[in-house]
């Protein structure tokens, strides 16, 4: 949730009352919760009585009206509260207003063409857009708002073939995982008869003549629907263009782990297709596949997940790469694929920032790093010596860089909690950029962003940013926003909802804890497996010194955070409820003894731990949000958010999580539970349904903050 700007005047727009943090619950109506059936499920697991009261929640909407109609109650009753909200309005005029300006993607060349994504402003879904030469005319190519009369089907990965006459795309159908694949004729405009299903988790790659590309994804579901059923099997295939996707090559797969994902690039020369393998979290290994001699032959460099090694690029037959074995910030290295016995040769070692993102461009190695979360974009030789530095606007996010090892132009982006994300045009040898696209936003002067640094229980210093206007400086109604798994790291980006709340006079915050990647690998594991528990006390910490050092209202508390994120709010409120007026977990994993069970959650294992394995399983039942709930305890204001096609993590995890904290005595403060129809996990969903839901989120927050 992180995107947009405001401007001076705004004050006299949207009055802003502060009540620091009180609010008068009387003057809210009673809520009366859908009545929810309770089961006599109990499970014996380790010498552990597991009741599980609200299982058949688990159950298939599409399938079980029982669980439809408690889905349609549930919303009902959410929605009705939250439009009587004093803030919804202005919320939702102002986060309208904060989205409605161009969002442009780096462009990527192929063939003297200029491929790249653009949205208008409010449109449902970007367009696909192509310009002869950068700065030419614009040219639709496809346009994903014509495809459903709700917006919610949507263009997913996409990629240009070499010469630029040909571009693969997926469809994502309502915010799902699962991809269709299509091929586009540039010239004519016209779609070719090869249709590739089942893909998921991909990328696509042009074999360099054109002749088809390669993807990944799981063989089709026994019932032919994008059900809950765990998947597995994934490989990666090459799709030959003209043929039926049965005769679709098997490039990659290992049947011996069909837990594994695998991804494939190909290198700029078109020699060799790298292979990115991983169980999800931990770890991966990098296989080359040779695609100039007859067969493809393989290459798998290493053999154990002990680390995360990625390709970056080739240059003749030596493969760069990055890695953190014996860095935990990673360092880059090469291995030349000709020699019989070779090993891998230190480019460049681990710096003083965390290795984020390298390509080849222009003859050089681009490298950006983070230096306490913030980005620096540094130069090398082929040789690993160093060669200056890219200047970048300011302190910020700089990435998506787009280029190749042979051409002296590239694309970046840069963009700051307070910038909104520009397109900067980069000339490699001459070591200068520009800007290509920008986004026509006014920024309030008045906002600031600091950084701060906050000791969690253990002593561990914790990053925080900090986004406010300089006029608010005594204690306010504070967003804490958190995310801390994966290795994912939370960077300062543009947001239209943290700006919606700031521009109110509340502070938002942004707490780098630990399980995400902001300090590399070690990081990382500090907040994963039997460590999660740190996660959670970084986040309790977080609270306690916003509070303490006079920044949050003493009543005035939110806490959101989506996914991982959303787990982590749910046990965080779980373990100390008193620390937070307002709790907002959307899409979470809240069911941590099944999570393993549906869709994709097997890959989930190396970042919580195995409910199967004894240890594991009693760390998991310690913080699981559904298991967790503290009957008894005044609990915050607690709005759960979620999708009924969310095929990642299924809404069931939030529905089980409602159902037991409406069955509890916490207070009489709300637990609802909202839900999106033909959404998914997030990505796709059509820009009104995104507002509609973030304006929810605000003015839910804003209520129990006292922030209106």
């Amino acid at each position: 949730m992180l995107g947009t700007a405001l401007a001076t005047a705004l004050s006299r727009l949207f009055p802003i009352r502060m009540a620091q943090g009180q609010t008068t619950e009387a003057a809210m109506p009673a809520i009366t919760y859908p009545e929810t059936r309770r089961s006599d499920v109990v499970e014996e697991r380790f010498g552990h009585r597991i009741a599980d009261p609200y299982r058949w929640l688990e159950n298939d909407a599409r399938r079980d009206r029982e669980v439809a109609a408690w889905m349609a109650a549930q919303d009902r009753t959410a929605r009705a509260y939250l439009a009587s909200l004093p803030a919804r309005e202005s919320f939702h005029a102002r986060l309208t207003t904060l989205f409605d300006h161009e969002r442009l993607t780096a462009p990527q060349q192929r063939g003297g063409r200029y491929f790249f994504t653009r949205n208008a402003g409010l449109a449902n879904q970007a367009m696909l857009i192509m310009r002869e030469g950068a700065d030419g005319p614009d040219r639709v190519l496809i346009d994903p708002n014509a495809w459903s009369s709700d917006g919610t089907r949507a263009l997913a990965e996409w990629s240009a073939s070499e010469d630029g006459r040909l571009v693969a795309f997926g469809v994502q159908e309502s915010g799902g995982d699962w991809r269709t694949i299509r091929v586009l004729d540039v010239a004519r405009g016209a779609f070719l008869e090869d249709e590739v299903r089942w893909a998921r988790f991909t990328t696509l790659a042009w074999a360099k003549d054109g002749s088809g590309f390669f993807y990944s994804g799981f063989p089709a579901p026994a019932d032919d629907t994008r059900s809950a059923a765990p998947v597995g099997g994934h490989a990666v295939h090459f799709h030959a263009l003209g043929t039926a996707q049965a005769q679709d090559r098997v490039v990659h797969a290992t049947p011996d782990q069909p837990h594994l994902v695998h991804v494939a690039t190909v290198t700029d020369d078109g020699r060799y297709a790298a292979i990115f393998s991983s169980p999800g979290s931990g770890g991966s290994t990098p296989t080359i596949v040779d695609l100039s001699r007859p067969g493809w032959p393989s290459r798998t460099l290493v053999s154990n997940f002990d680390h995360f090694w990625a390709v970056i690029g080739c240059v003749g037959t030596n493969v760069i790469l990055a890695t953190q074995q014996g860095a935990a910030r990673s360092r880059i290295v090469s291995f030349d694929l000709a020699a019989a016995d070779a090993d891998f040769v230190e480019l460049v070692p681990e710096q003083d920032g965390t290795l984020s993102d390298a390509v080849l461009l222009g003859g050089r190695l681009v490298a950006s790093y983070m230096v306490d979360v913030k980005t620096e974009v540094r130069r090398y030789r082929l040789d690993g010596t160093p060669d200056g530095a890219v200047a970048l606007p300011g302190i910020g996010t700089a990435g998506a860089f787009r280029g190749r090892l042979a051409d002296n132009e590239a694309f970046f982006t840069f963009t700051s909690f307070n910038a909104p994300t520009t397109i900067h045009r980069y000339d490699v040898s001459a070591n200068v950029s520009t800007i290509w696209a920008k986004a026509d936003v006014t920024i309030d002067p008045r906002i600031v962003v600091k950084q701060r640094f906050y000791a969690s229980k253990d002593g561990t210093q914790v990053p925080m940013f900090l986004l406010r206007r300089a006029d608010i400086t005594g204690p306010a109604p504070t967003m804490l926003h958190v995310y801390g798994g994966y290795g994912i790291s939370v960077v300062p980006m543009y947001s239209p909802a943290l700006l919606a709340w700031v521009e109110r006079g509340g502070v938002v915050a942004v707490a780098n804890i630990r399980g995400g990647g902001e300090y590399g690998k070690a990081w990382h594991d500090a907040g994963r497996l039997l460590a999660k528990q740190n996660s959670f006390d970084d986040v309790i910490a977080a609270g306690e010194y916003l509070k303490a050092e006079g920044i949050a209202a003493p009543n005035g508390l939110a806490i959101q955070g989506s996914s991982n994120g959303g787990m982590i709010v749910g046990a965080a409120v779980n373990q100390r409820p008193d620390v937070f007026s307002a709790a907002l977990p959307g899409v979470g994993v809240m069911d941590m003894l099944r999570f393993d069970r549906f869709t994709g959650g097997r890959l989930w294992v190396n970042e919580f731990g195995d409910p199967a394995d004894e240890a594991d399983f009693r760390n998991l039942l310690g913080y699981s949000p559904y298991h967790s709930v503290r009957s008894g305890a005044a609990y915050p204001a607690i709005l759960v958010t979620t999708a009924e096609a969310d095929d990642r993590v299924v809404p069931a995890h939030s529905f089980k999580y409602v159902a037991a904290l409406q069955a509890a005595d916490l207070g009489d403060r709300p637990r609802l539970l909202r839900i999106d129809t033909r959404a998914g996990h997030g990505t796709g969903k059509p820009i009104p349904q995104l507002i509609e839901e973030l304006t929810d989120m605000l003015a839910f927050a804003a209520r129990w903050t006292g922030l209106v």
